[in-house]
């Protein structure tokens, strides 16, 4: 069993900051990749940014130069530092964890999601 606690969010204005970030335990061998999605009304989830195991990363076009994913030196933790925040980045942001268990199977978790909003 794999659990991921995700905290952060909040309402803020536009042009101000957030950090999220998603804490993975439970049964890992290793994590294969961690990333962010975000969905608002109506619309599908979409990805934001991702890390894989190597450290590479990965950012949807609409939020490179404002948001930037890292993770803890565990690798166990990922967070989502979003800067210069806009009224269309206003979503549900769900963490996304690919891992990999002691028995050599591959799952995704997702997290429970966290509202952000932002107020023009």
């Amino acid at each position: 069993q794999v659990q991921l606690m995700e905290l952060g969010g909040g309402l803020v204005q536009a042009g101000e900051s957030l950090r999220l970030s998603c804490a993975a335990s439970g049964s890992i061998s290793s994590i294969i990749a961690m990333g962010w999605y975000r969905q608002a009304p109506g619309k599908q989830r979409d990805l934001v940014a991702s890390i894989t195991s190597g450290g590479s990363t990965n950012y949807a076009d609409s939020v490179k130069g404002r948001f930037t994913i890292s993770r803890d030196n565990a690798k166990t933790t990922v967070y989502l530092q979003m800067n210069s925040l806009k009224p269309e980045d206003t979503a549900i942001y769900y963490c996304k964890v690919g891992i990999r268990n002691p028995w050599n199977q591959h799952y995704d978790y997702w997290g429970q999601g966290t509202q952000v909003t932002v107020s023009s």
